[in-house]
């Protein structure tokens, strides 16, 4: 027997491949309710009842007429072997036929260890009336709301399993080649109650507090009651994925997260996780179970391409760092940006690549391009490689100083607090405020320096020019930017969008390469994590010639990495 792949699953944010959709009380239910049947959009009665993967309480026999699973079969009912038997009219069941009108049947008995079947929604609210939505009446507040994301990964992955039919006609998609294991990193659901007793697995642990949503689980539906992880997240993120990756536990990992965010944490992961393992990603663009769902193929796709070892060097260390697999193409972390809401819509940024192979229609993986940038454990900038400490400039009493700033703690872990802060500043033709450029008049912007420089806090800006390579910005903002600079807080150049182009060098701002201003924000964090603040100037708007000096070293250190992650 072949040894199965180990897979590590990480559920994350706003995960749509973790979405149904809402589960609406069927028409069977409300008629033996003597309710109204819910009506089609036009008034009409439906012809069918939505079925939703549940569990038999009891074992139930069934009759399945003969030659009902395609309209063809009975064309070639020579080739067929006989039925089980024939149900009559009245519904009895015989061996024999016994009249004309008896239909021919297979009789199965179904088990609940036969894992879920699709079955009517027979549910109804406390108060006796049917679920129509998520939530038990529009607008309703979260005591009033249910959640339509899982909890964890394990609930999709067995509904993959179990009801979606193979190339070959067979179920188990994903244990037929693969053992997972389900892990919660900032993920879409919570137990408001406490997590059950049963699925509690951590070592020691007692009674497991309510979750909350926005600080320990993440939906954005229903969408008045939507979170978004916040920055510290990131830190977690990185602590999840680095203890699962050096667990020895598993041959690869793949994680769900939020289509619009997956391009962000791929390339975060891609530059802070130390490992030499697989690392895919994937999204969807449509909820779970609902028509022309995207995300199982995208997940059996993941487990395929690490049970493929397509990804492997000579020494066993993954060639591709961490990849985003979606729609059948294996997307580079540093170039993938989901650009439509629809199953296709991912593509390749920067102009020179980004898609590193695909997989056929028959499930054949090709590689065509390996990434020339660093990543995992050749990344600069990973955990691994991270100091303990830096420094953060810090204005106190209208002075700037720096003050030490905490990365990680005594057993290596990143620091929430340690995550900077990062403003995009996007600048656009016809942006100056008045005519001769005043940098004093861009308060925004002046209140964003200010705001950082008091926070005490690793920080610094991305700044979008007007032009693919990154120049032209307003001369009141680029002073701006200068000044903040030499105030220690680094600022990177990119270009405007989706640019194809690479960003020109200058003295004393950091050139983002052919970086989105996205991508670029996330290699910011990491440069600070990894070098702190720039020098400080005592006087940031007229900078000493050694100060300039300095500022140039500080930016040479940075560029290194930009020019090489």
């Amino acid at each position: 027997m072949a040894v199965k792949t180990r897979i590590a699953h990480v559920s994350g944010p706003r995960a749509t491949i973790q979405n149904t959709p809402p589960l609406v009380t069927s028409n069977k239910a409300r008629a033996k309710r003597g309710l109204p049947l819910r009506p089609n959009g036009d008034g009409s009665v439906p012809k069918f009842d939505a079925l939703r993967a549940q569990r038999l309480a009891a074992p139930v026999k069934v009759y399945i007429e003969q030659f009902s699973a395609h309209p063809l079969e009975s064309d070639a009912s020579e080739l067929y072997g006989p039925p089980d038997g024939y149900l009559s009219a009245n519904g009895s069941f015989n061996t024999t036929r016994q009249a004309d009108s008896d239909k021919p049947v297979y009789e199965v008995e179904l088990y609940p260890d036969d894992g879920l079947y699709p079955l009517p929604y027979m549910a109804f609210q406390s108060d006796g009336g049917p679920w129509e939505q998520e939530c038990a009446y529009p607008g309703a507040p979260e005591t009033a709301a249910r959640q339509g994301f899982f909890p964890d990964g394990s609930r999709s992955f067995e509904e993959i399993d179990r009801l979606t039919v193979g190339e070959n006609g067979l179920a188990n998609a994903i244990s037929s080649v693969a053992t997972v294991d389900f892990y919660r990193s900032s993920p879409p659901a919570g137990y408001t109650k406490g997590r059950p007793a049963h699925l509690r697995t951590d070592a020691g642990e007692g009674h497991i507090a309510p979750e909350r949503r926005g600080r320990n689980f993440f939906p954005y539906s229903p969408f008045h009651l939507a979170a978004q992880p916040p920055r510290p997240m990131l830190a977690k993120v990185v602590n999840d994925m680095q203890a699962i990756a050096a667990s020895g536990l598993y041959d690869g990992i793949v994680w769900t997260w939020g289509s619009p965010q997956i391009e962000e944490t791929a390339y975060w992961l891609n530059l802070m996780i130390d490992t030499r393992l697989p690392m895919c990603g994937n999204a969807a663009q449509r909820r779970h179970g609902s028509i022309s769902d995207d995300g199982p193929r995208n997940i059996k796709d993941s487990i395929e391409f690490i049970s493929s070892r397509i990804w492997e060097g000579k020494e066993g260390e993954n060639r591709c760092g961490t990849v985003v697999i979606q729609d059948q193409q294996i997307f580079a972390a540093r170039e993938v940006a989901k650009g439509d809401a629809r199953p296709g819509g991912f593509l390749a940024t920067g102009g020179h690549g980004g898609i590193l192979g695909q997989v056929s229609h028959v499930g054949r993986f090709n590689l065509t391009y390996l990434p020339a940038y660093r990543h995992t454990y050749l990344s600069e900038v990973n955990l691994t490689r991270l100091p303990c400490t830096v420094r953060a400039v810090h204005k106190t009493s209208g002075k700037l100083e720096y003050v030490d700033v905490p990365v990680k703690d005594a057993n290596g872990a990143l620091l929430a607090d340690a995550m900077p802060i990062v403003s995009i500043v996007k600048d656009g033709s016809y942006s100056s405020v008045e005519f001769g450029d005043d940098p004093e008049l861009e308060h925004d912007l002046i209140a964003s320096i200010n705001q950082k420089l008091n926070a005490g806090r690793l920080a610094g800006f991305v700044l979008e020019g007007v032009v693919p390579v990154g120049t032209s910005p307003s001369p009141g903002r680029q002073a701006l930017m200068l000044c903040a600079t030499f105030s220690g807080l680094p600022v990177v150049r990119t270009g405007r969008g989706g640019s194809q182009a690479f960003t020109d060098l200058n003295d004393f701002l950091v050139a983002g390469s052919n970086l989105t201003s996205t991508k670029a924000r996330l290699l910011l964090f990491a440069c600070l994590l990894k070098f702190g603040s720039f020098p400080i100037a005592q006087d940031p708007a007229h900078p000493t010639t050694a100060e300039k000096d300095a500022t140039r070293k500080a930016v040479a250190a940075y560029q290194s990495i930009f020019d090489t992650h």
